[in-house]
């Protein structure tokens, strides 16, 4: 029997998350076993972690923070990742593609946020899974 979260798409791209951030993190060096590598796994894995915890909330706000808070969790990730990039510890064709499921996996927490709380809408009626600010996380991107 699946529970509530594992059937919600933003949660299984979550687990794709983490598994792309494992398979990134084990090539660090030895150095950053403790440092970066942990870091960067703990915030993943939390984006799915707080997923399935906030879907068993009482109410729409406090599923509303728990993606808050796997937000945050995925926002660590990306300085996790900036840094990995500026020590020049993975190849960038690595890095682009973690980078591109991340950011679907953003917009996707955010679209599923704003929706608890009947978010901004587009002028179609469709909910805006966009972020005032947003850049592409491609570097050159748009």
């Amino acid at each position: 029997m699946a529970y509530k979260f594992q059937q919600l798409k933003v949660y299984q791209l979550a687990l794709d998350y983490v598994d792309k951030v494992y398979v990134l993190s084990r090539g660090l060096p030895v150095m950053e076993r403790f440092n970066l590598q942990n870091q960067l796994e703990r915030a993943a894995t939390s984006v799915a972690l707080n997923i399935a915890e906030g879907s068993t909330s009482q109410s729409n706000a406090e599923q509303k923070r728990f993606l808050g808070l796997a937000l945050r969790s995925y926002l660590e990730t990306i300085a996790c990742l900036d840094i990995i990039e500026r020590q020049g510890y993975s190849a960038n064709d690595a890095l682009i593609e973690i980078r591109e499921l991340g950011h679907e996996l953003f917009i996707k927490l955010q679209a599923f946020r704003k929706s608890l709380a009947g978010g901004q809408k587009t002028e179609d009626g469709r909910q805006s899974p966009s972020v005032p600010g947003l850049q592409s996380p491609i570097k050159g991107g748009s």
